[in-house]
C-alpha cells in the first residue's frame, strides 16, 4: 500500500518496490514504475496502485469423476501481474488519494476468475478418471496440467497475469468413500502383519520342535548308552562270576586232591603204626607165651599200677583186700 501524506494544496506518494504506480491526468499516464515517490495535485489526478510481486491463492475445486462420485481437490496457484498497466485498465487498482488504500477490491475479483478457470479444468481433468484413479493418482501430472491450461488461458492474459504455476496438494473423497477405498489398503496391511505374526508363530513352534526333538534324541542316545551300559556290567558281572566259579572250582578240586592225598598218607601211616603195633604185640606175647602164671600175674599189675592214677592217700579196708587177694590168686575167702 503507497503511503500519501497530505499538505497544502499538494500531497506526497511514496510506493513500495513490489507495487506500480500509475497516475493518470486529464486521462493520460503521467508516471508509471516501481517505487515512485512524487507530488501530485488531488484535483486532477487519479493514481492505481498494482502489486508485481508473486502472489499465491489457495482454493478448493469440487468434480465428478467418470463413475458419478464427487470428488475435492486443493489447489494452490502462484501468479503475478507481468503487465501492471493492463491489469490497471481491465481491473479496478484505483487508490484514495488520502489513505493510500484501494477504492475496489480488485484481488478478491482476481481470485474469483483464477478460481473459476482452475476449478473448470480440474473438473475437465478428474472427468477423464474413476474414483479410485482420481484419489490415487499422484498429484504431479494434475497440477501440471492445470498450471499449464491457465498459462494459455486468454481470458487471464487479457488482465495481464501471468500463472506461474498450479500445486494440487490432495484429491480426496467423501469420508466414507475414502474409508471403503482405504479398507483393501488396510485389510492387506492387516493380512500382511498376521501372515508375519503365523510365520513367527510357525517359526517359534519350528525351533520349538526342533528343541523337542533335540532333547528326544539327547535322551535316546542316553538310554541306549545307558542299556550299554548294563549290558557290559552285566556281562562283566558274568565274566566275573565265571571266572570266580572257575577259580573256586579249581580251588576245590585242589583242596579235594590236598585232602586225599592227606587222607591216603594218614591212612598209609595208621596201617604202618597198626602193623608195627601188631608186630610189637605179636612179639611180646611171643616172649611172654612161654613164662609161668605168677609171672604173668606180676607183670599184670605192674602194667596196671603203671597206667593207675597217682594215689596220694589209700585206705584199704577188709573187704578190698579179700577182693585182691581172691582176684590174684583167682579163688574165693
Amino acid at each position: 500500500m503507497a503511503t500519501i501524506t497530505t499538505y497544502p494544496f499538494v500531497r506526497h506518494l511514496r510506493a513500495a518496490q513490489t507495487a506500480q504506480v500509475i497516475q493518470l491526468r486529464q486521462g493520460r499516464v503521467r508516471r508509471s514504475g516501481r517505487g515512485l515517490a512524487f507530488w501530485f495535485r488531488e484535483l486532477d489526478t487519479v493514481l492505481s496502485e498494482v502489486p508485481v510481486d508473486d502472489r499465491e491463492l489457495p482454493l478448493v475445486a469440487h468434480a465428478r469423476t467418470t463413475d458419478l462420485q464427487q470428488v475435492t481437490a486443493q489447489v494452490t496457484l502462484s501468479y503475478r501481474f507481468d503487465r501492471p498497466d493492463v491489469a490497471a485498465a481491465r481491473l479496478d487498482f484505483g487508490i484514495d488519494l488520502r489513505t493510500g488504500r484501494w477504492t475496489a477490491a480488485p484481488l478478491e475479483q482476481v481470485a474469483q476468475l483464477l478460481s473459476e478457470l482452475a476449478a473448470g479444468h480440474v473438473m475437465d481433468a478428474l472427468a477423464e478418471a474413476t474414483l479410485r484413479e482420481a484419489v490415487s493418482a499422484p498429484t504431479g501430472p494434475l497440477s501440471k496440467r492445470i498450471g499449464q491450461a491457465l498459462s494459455e488461458d486468454a481470458r487471464v492474459a487479457a488482465v495481464g497475469i501471468e500463472v506461474l504455476g498450479a500445486r494440487v496438494r490432495s484429491v480426496r473423497a467423501d469420508a466414507d468413500l475414502e474409508r471403503a477405498l482405504q479398507t483393501p489398503a488396510r485389510e492387506a496391511a492387516q493380512a500382511e502383519a498376521d501372515r508375519s505374526t503365523y510365520e513367527r508363530r510357525a517359526l517359534a513352534v519350528e525351533r520349538e520342535r526342533a528343541i523337542a526333538e533335540n532333547e528326544l534324541a539327547n535322551r535316546i542316545e542316553l538310554a541306549s548308552r545307558e542299556a550299554q551300559l548294563v549290558t557290559q556290567e552285566g556281562a562283566n558281572a558274568q565274566a566275573r562270576a565265571a571266572e570266580s566259579a572257575a577259580a573256586a572250582l579249581i580251588q576245590a578240586r585242589a583242596e579235594a586232591e590236598r585232602n586225599e592225598v592227606t587222607a591216603t598218607a594218614t591212612a598209609a601211616a595208621i596201617r604202618l603204626e597198626g602193623e608195627a603195633c601188631g608186630a610189637a604185640e605179636r612179639a611180646k606175647l611171643a616172649a611172654v607165651a612161654d613164662l609161668p602164671v605168677e609171672v604173668l600175674r606180676v607183670l599184670a599189675l605192674r602194667e596196671l599200677a603203671g597206667n593207675l592214677p597217682a594215689i596220694n592217700q589209700l585206705t584199704l579196708t577188709p573187704d578190698v583186700v579179700t577182693g585182691a587177694l581172691v582176684a590174684l590168686t583167682g579163688r574165693q575167702a
